[in-house]
């Protein structure tokens, strides 16, 4: 029997985000999925194996690593694979590129969102964070929101710079407080364990997209962020007894489990109500939205061929 093998540049070839978006509308319209995570650490230093199993559409597990160091030698932040099975006979189905699904995996559970979250005439975009995901944000939001105008914050302007000069059009902003305030759509992806997004700051009208938190003693925004704002999750079982971002505001009190609206398996409650309010999406990045996304390259492969 032959491997599917999957690697980044030709499988990103046959890839399209609103098709990803659709993708994954389908797959939570499936029954809902069996996931199990098993995190090893050596500060700072992640080792994160996934895995999940949604009826009707097959098993994934994918092993990665997060060496925070690596950035500083010119070495991508994650690396990784995702082993794709069949639902019928648990065959291996594709070997992917790590990078290549969580790439497509993390900017599409955002995007996602944004397109049920985020006003359609959005026009002025911050992007929080010149990392590797700062750039596929980039990528993924131009689609949805065509005629938008980008503009980014990093701790260090000389990185922001590089990923500007990549990014046609994008503007560097210095004072991350005015940057927030100006922006319709606030996409952030950093490695921060204190809040650097204050919810003072929030506008009406905003969408708060926040993506960096994975671990338990990460945050991105404060208490306030959560108390002003809708609040949303891409899967209750992978953010709310999981990441600092949802975790840690519920045990002190600041919210409480009623607060968090929905997540991507309620549909209907997953949207905007009004254009005035302000909503926020926590991208958790569960394994069932790597097996969502694997299942869409591996089809898109195959109908390329």
């Amino acid at each position: 029997m032959s491997i599917t093998i999957i690697p980044f540049e030709k499988g990103e070839a046959n890839l399209d985000w609103t098709a990803l978006c659709q993708a994954l509308a389908n797959g939570h319209a499936l029954p809902k999925a069996e996931i199990g995570d098993t995190f090893l650490y050596r500060s700072p230093d992640t080792l994160l194996s996934r895995s999940a199993w949604i009826d009707g559409m097959g098993i994934a597990v994918k092993s990665v690593t997060v060496f925070p160091g690596n950035p500083a030698a010119d070495k991508p932040l994650i690396h990784g694979a995702v082993t794709l099975f069949s639902d019928t006979d648990g065959t291996v189905d594709a070997v992917l590129d790590g990078q290549l699904v969580t790439k497509w995996k993390t900017a599409g559970d955002s995007l996602y969102a944004a397109t049920r979250l985020a006003r359609p005439d959005s026009e002025n975009i911050l992007i929080v964070g010149a990392g590797t995901v700062g750039h596929s944000l980039w990528s993924a939001y131009r689609t949805a929101f065509p005629e938008a105008r980008f503009t980014l914050w990093n701790r260090t302007r000389d990185n922001a710079e590089k990923m500007a000069a990549d990014c046609p059009g994008m503007q560097v902003a210095d004072d991350l407080e005015t940057a927030i305030k100006s922006a319709d759509i606030v996409t952030s992806a950093t490695m921060s364990t204190e809040p650097l997004i204050k919810g003072e700051w929030f506008q009406p009208g905003q969408h708060i997209d926040l993506i960096g938190a994975y671990r338990s003693d990460m945050r991105e925004a404060d208490d306030t962020a959560m108390q002003r704002a809708r609040v949303f999750v891409d899967s209750f079982d992978t953010t709310v007894d999981h990441i600092g971002e949802i975790k840690t505001p519920l045990e002190t009190g600041a919210i409480a489990r009623a607060d968090l609206v929905a997540d991507f398996y309620e549909p209907e409650k997953f949207r905007r109500n009004s254009a005035d309010e302000i909503t926020l999406f926590k991208n958790g990045g569960g394994a069932h939205l790597d097996l969502m996304t694997s299942r869409y390259i591996l089809d898109a492969w195959r109908g390329a061929e």
